[in-house]
């Protein structure tokens, strides 16, 4: 049912486009136009009435204010009181631009405003108990050819009228008087307006802008970079550790710290021997590259005897150690003498295991 009430409706439209065109034929041979005719069967220049075979013409009724301002729109409002079945095309009154219908209107003083411009005709529908009445608003534009005050007739114009059945019926309206009056007609010598005053022109400035941001561009990066070099100007400096002192320096110091106490004034030869075995035996272990104060005696000859190339007071090293040993572990209370022989040789081994200073290569072409 829902289909076939779509089929009809689409048949509608088409039929009204068609009977649109037809209506602004010229009229037929022999029937002469009669404006003031606008009921069923009129015939006009701008309008042609059409009622299929055995249709009811719908009622009819129109108004629109007798006065209006040449060159502002005023409304034609038809109201047509029609079946449940009918209905009145949205595009019923649709005047071409060029043809008899249009000529006929621009004749009579009126022309229509474009549909984009805000003044497009609006249709409201509002169902009744025997039917539906539908009020279709038509804006038109009075434009008399003489200025001041001028008496114009609107022509009747069609509405377009679709029944259930498929037909389509053009109904014509009545020709509607309009008094027009000319917008300065209040003025007895109308004086032209003066100009609004001037305004500056502006208009971008293209390399004064990109001169500008490239300027300010310049101006963050300048500040980042002097941020970033406070930055590291302020930051906590690394200081170097100091250089490592030499072995030998360290033994030879510590050697003559000893030599210069008093243990032997006061005859304590023990501590005296104790104190110059720890220093030979850290230097020899910092110098060849083992713990020398936690290895043993025979430990630390190990090492130096596998020390290449051989070192060449091994024996020296080797009498030294077994002397201290035997001050330590078998308790031997050494005398002063003993204790001035220990302290030379431990300085002799030191001074003799001193690595040879390297010399300086001359390469081809350098300093003579």
């Amino acid at each position: 049912m829902k289909a076939r009430r779509f089929v009809v409706l689409c048949g509608a439209i088409v039929g009204a486009q068609t009977i649109a065109l037809a209506s602004f034929a010229e009229p037929p041979d022999g029937g002469a136009p009669d404006p003031a005719d606008g009921g069923a069967g009129s015939v006009s220049a701008s309008c042609v009435e059409h009622l299929p075979e055995g249709a009811t013409r719908p009622r009819l009724t129109q108004r629109m204010l007798e006065r209006g301002t040449s060159g502002y729109a005023v409304h034609l409002e038809v109201t047509v009181e029609h079946g449940k079945g009918e209905t009145v095309l949205p595009s019923g009154f649709d005047v071409q631009r060029s043809g008899i219908a249009h000529e006929a209107l621009k004749k009579a003083g009126f022309a229509l405003p474009e549909v984009d411009g805000g003044s497009a005709p609006t249709l409201t529908t509002t169902e009744t108990d025997g039917g539906a009445t539908t009020t279709l608003s038509i804006p038109f534009v009075p434009l008399p050819e003489k200025p001041g005050r001028n008496g114009l007739i609107l022509p009747p114009v069609p509405v377009a009228v679709a029944r259930a059945s498929g037909e389509v019926m053009t109904l014509c309206t009545a020709p509607q008087p309009l008094l027009v009056e000319d917008p300065i007609a209040n003025e007895a010598e109308p004086k032209p307006r003066p100009n609004p005053p001037p305004r500056p022109q502006r208009e971008t400035w293209e390399s004064a802008r990109t001169t500008a941001y490239a300027a300010l561009a310049g101006v963050a990066v300048g500040a980042a970079l002097l941020a970033a070099l406070a930055w590291w100007r302020r930051r906590p400096k690394v200081v170097p550790p100091p250089p490592p002192v030499l072995p030998w320096i360290v033994a030879l110091a510590e050697l003559d710290a000893v030599r210069r106490t008093r243990l032997l004034e006061e005859e304590k030869t023990g501590e005296f021997f104790d104190r110059v075995s720890d220093a030979v035996r850290k230097y020899l272990g910092a110098r060849y590259g083992y713990d020398g104060l936690e290895s043993t005696t025979d430990e630390a000859l190990g090492v130096l005897a596998r020390v290449r190339p051989p070192i060449g007071e091994i024996d020296r090293i080797r009498s030294f150690l077994e002397q201290c040993d035997l001050v330590k572990f078998a308790k031997v209370t050494p005398t002063v003498l003993e204790c001035g022989e220990l302290i030379d040789g431990g300085e002799q081994i030191v001074r003799r295991t001193i690595p040879p200073p390297v010399a300086a290569v001359v390469l081809p072409g350098g300093p003579s």
